[in-house]
């Protein structure tokens, strides 16, 4: 590393993917969902109404940058252009300043109707734990929202604050879920809700003698306690879900499920993909409804 580099814990790894069993060229409809939100972007194509592509970065300096490098690394890679794309819908924080979006929805509708597609029609409770607010939501059998709680009050329990915690401990992000189970005893979750007095925390908790993996350990329950107390207001049905990037951190997953006494559903998919997916997925729900309206008049 270069002198006066500093190296970025927090950066979490970017991807980009689609099916090669699938030719979009065969499609009938072709449709995108572009999820802006603080801390990443994320753009889904879908092909007759199946995952086709996605592509997951960090969100940029505007909305509008954001949305158009996450869909072109998805239209570089399967040798897509705009104009093939069927419908577009925008979602998450900066929804609106979608630029070629015919829609925008908000994410709370978005993530319910993807974590349907990724984890199936038996999903009823979902906790989106995103990069500044956490989501509990409860939807029906077709990922329609019957409910939901959202705290944006603190960053805390969300990407953001686990960002902070690993360039506090010069720890990649990536390492924090299994670093946190390397500990003798598991130690009490750090008492404060507000990412700035939990950093001033661990920074004390380091100093009394914790190790690295202590501090981390204390942290991912705080961020376990904290969402908990969120689902516990709108009442936990099986079947249990999780969508957003800290999905991805076993050390905040698993204490969650021990506190409801449940286990998440499992998916092959990208967790931070889910709110793309479900705007993606109305897309082709309309464009649909729109071929049948147009049919019935013909």
């Amino acid at each position: 590393m270069a002198a006066g580099d500093k190296k970025e814990y927090w950066r979490w790894a970017e991807s980009c993917w689609t099916d090669d069993s699938k030719n979009w060229r065969d499609a009938r409809i072709v449709t995108a969902g572009i999820d802006v939100g603080s801390v990443s972007s994320q753009a889904v194509v879908c092909v007759d109404g199946e995952l086709y592509g996605y592509n997951s970065m960090r969100t940029g300096n505007n909305s509008p940058d954001s949305a158009t490098n996450a869909l072109k690394g998805v239209l570089e890679k399967s040798g897509m252009k705009l104009e093939d794309i069927t419908y577009v819908i925008g979602t998450g924080y900066g929804r609106v300043n979608v630029p070629f979006a015919h829609k925008a929805i908000t994410e709370i509708a978005c993530h319910a109707r993807g974590a349907n597609y990724m984890g199936g029609p038996t999903i009823r409770t979902i906790l989106d734990m995103g990069g500044q607010d956490c989501k509990a939501i409860h939807c029906d059998e077709k990922g329609k929202v019957t409910n939901f709680l959202m705290n944006d009050k603190c960053a805390a329990g969300t990407g953001r604050g686990m960002e902070v915690i690993a360039d506090l401990m010069q720890i990649p992000i990536a390492e924090l879920g299994e670093r946190s189970f390397d500990v003798d005893v598991e130690p009490a979750a750090v008492s404060s809700t507000c990412v700035v007095f939990a950093k001033s925390e661990a920074l004390g908790l380091l100093k009394s003698g914790y190790t690295k993996n202590k501090v981390i350990a204390a942290y991912c329950q705080a961020m376990a306690e904290r969402v908990v107390s969120l689902i516990e207001r709108i009442g936990v049905e099986n079947d249990f879900f999780i969508t957003g990037g800290i999905a991805k951190n076993s050390g905040v997953v698993k204490r969650i499920e021990k506190l409801l006494g449940t286990t998440a559903a499992a998916t092959k998919y990208d967790s931070q993909i889910a709110g793309a997916l479900g705007a993606a997925l109305f897309g082709y729900t309309l464009m649909q409804k729109q071929g049948a309206a147009a049919a019935k008049a013909a």
